[in-house]
């Protein structure tokens, strides 16, 4: 007999997510993905300077805030075709760079590590044995016997005082835990040791963007931080160095924790391989260009399209054919809800018509998600690390194949494996590997050119309004560390005049579409098997492995359904 169950809210992740389950055999026979809150700030962009445009996209979400400045920015330079020096191109590289690596190691011991790591079993483990372990896996430093006793002894009296905080409410001691308990302390001291790491990583975006969250120096054209070797406030010898030291100290923790830790947890769940496929299709705008030639053609990840799982058969992405549906959505279009629209056209109107809670279930037969369903050539598409991973694999990146045919050796398993919830969680380790390797790079060329004298960072040419095209369309695009970021800008007299974002979570938490295909989230879900129905732990492992940010696509409500304050930005 079928069984309905309910996780609102999913915990550790960004923003509202809901997700109701039919639970059939031990197994998810189906699945509804529902984010219950309205985001609406493309409607106050109308009517605005697209200059300006990047700092209302940042406040989309407070995590997420470089990507959809650099997303914003694009779409205008897009519209109006301007060329950005080549030091701007390094200092994005370098603050995206280091946005999906603090991101994706976050992402795993913060968000994702507890759906695999038991912190209490950690209580019973033997700190000797877990520094030998440690030992067998890695040279990182800290990996005696007596620092796992210290860490041990930290967690005990945390547990004493009965306040546990963020771990209060997981399932500890469930079955599908399968870690033994010196894993289980390995994993909680390094969960520690990445709170203090990415302090210091993310000090690269207070350095090169002024601040962070909300970054200052994006520009349409280019960056407004100078490059100059004989000034205290710009990019200057002295700040190149201290970067190199925070790059250096973040690839070390990823070489030498993250990797190794992500391996030795994999190693006891390689039944997840078999698991949380979802839509077998792949979606990468590509990006970090490694030249300033323009183009797609030059992009460390580059662009494509995989459908159906087939990796042979590596397709050229076309935005053009990118429609978005609201037929199972809180919106209307005003030419019928079963129709796709191209983000050019996109319209928000929103549309609310699911229950007045409290409720217990949602009418998934009609409208059940403030998401909108994103299609590419009106088929579903998951993005994120792994349509990233896979595209650079499918077209031959001789990193990414590197990477990849090193975990799946490591692992013992075959190439099959990347599709699933087990594969995603990998690529998103390889994604950072890949990124905390390159950086020096792109550092390096940085200082080259101040070194020949190429302090350029912006592109002036086209920044008065007079010299812009009466009318003007552009896409901006970014592969940020949940996926493929999309906007897109209509530009007339000046001022805008529609403007869209697609975004990661929108393309994976999306409710069906008129044909009834599921959303990535929801055919991940699909064959899932749940040991308790009263503590679906399995349900947690394969949504966070999209690591959702609803925050993206949501607006701020209370528990009433009514907005807290409404803020008019003048």
């Amino acid at each position: 007999m079928a069984k309905k169950i309910v996780v609102d809210p999913i915990t550790r992740i960004e923003g509202h997510l809901r997700i109701e389950a039919q639970v059939e055999g031990g197994k998810i026979t189906n699945a509804w993905s529902s984010s219950t809150a309205f985001r609406g700030i493309e409607t106050i962009l109308k009517g605005r300077d697209p200059r300006d445009a990047h700092h209302f996209t940042q406040r989309f979400c407070g995590v997420c805030t470089t990507v959809h400045s650099l997303a914003s920015i694009r779409a205008v330079e897009d519209a109006l075709q301007i060329q950005i020096p080549d030091n701007a191109r390094l200092i994005r590289n370098l603050i995206m760079a280091v946005q999906n690596i603090q991101d994706h190691v976050i992402h795993f011991y913060h968000l994702h590590a507890l759906d695999w790591v038991d912190v209490v079993s950690a209580l019973s483990a033997d700190p000797k044995k877990t520094a030998s372990l440690a030992q067998s896996i890695s040279d990182w430093p800290l990996s005696s016997a007596n620092y796992f006793q210290g860490i041990q002894q930290r967690v005990k009296a945390f547990v004493g005082t009965g306040r546990l905080g963020p771990f209060a409410n997981a399932y500890w001691g469930h079955s599908a835990y399968k870690l033994p308990a010196e894993a289980n302390l390995m994993g909680v001291a390094h969960y520690l040791e990445a709170l203090e790491w990415q302090k210091d990583i993310i000090r690269i975006h207070a350095i090169l963007g002024s601040k962070n969250p909300h970054p200052q120096t994006f520009l349409v054209g280019g960056m407004s931080m100078p490059v100059d070797p004989d000034s205290q406030n710009a990019i200057n010898a002295d700040k190149i160095a201290l970067i190199g030291k925070l790059l250096k100290k973040a690839r070390t923790f990823v070489e030498q924790v993250y990797i190794p830790d992500l391996l030795a947890v994999a190693s006891f769940y390689k039944d997840w391989a078999a698991i949380g496929a979802g839509v077998g299709n792949y979606l990468s705008y590509g990006d970090f260009p490694m030249d300033n030639g323009g183009g797609t053609d030059n992009l460390y990840f580059p662009r494509g399209i995989i459908m159906g799982k087939d990796l042979a058969n590596l397709m050229p992405l076309d935005e053009a054919k990118i429609s978005e549906y609201v037929t199972h959505s809180w919106y209307s279009y005003s030419d019928g809800d079963d129709k796709g629209k191209h983000p050019y056209l996109g319209e928000t109107n929103h549309n609310y018509t699911g229950p007045q809670p409290p409720y217990e279930y949602l009418d998934t037969d009609n409208k059940y998600s403030w998401v909108k369903a994103p299609r590419y050539m009106d088929q579903p598409m998951e993005v994120g690390p792994l349509a990233r991973v896979l595209v650079a694999y499918a077209s031959g990146n001789t990193d990414a194949k590197g990477a990849v045919d090193f975990v799946l050796k490591q692992l013992g398993i075959g190439p099959a494996a990347l599709f699933s919830t087990l594969g995603r969680t990998a690529a998103r380790g390889i994604d950072c590997l890949m990124l905390a390797q390159k950086s020096e790079l792109w550092l390096q060329q940085l200082a080259d050119n101040m070194g020949r004298g190429v302090l350029e960072v912006h592109n002036s040419e086209k920044w008065d309004p007079a010299t812009w095209p009466k009318e003007a369309q552009g896409f901006g695009y970014h592969e940020a560390p949940r996926g493929g970021l999309g906007h897109w800008i209509r530009i007339e007299n000046g001022a805008i005049k529609n403007y869209q974002a697609v975004v990661p979570s929108t393309w994976n938490a999306g409710p069906r579409d008129p044909r009834g295909q599921l959303g990535p989230y929801e055919a991940a879900l699909i064959d899932t098997p749940i040991a308790d129905e009263r503590q679906p732990l399995e349900i947690l492992r394969t949504i966070h492995s999209f690591d959702p940010c609803l925050a993206c696509a949501v607006h701020l409500l209370d528990g009433q359904g009514s907005e807290i304050i409404r803020v008019r930005a003048l």
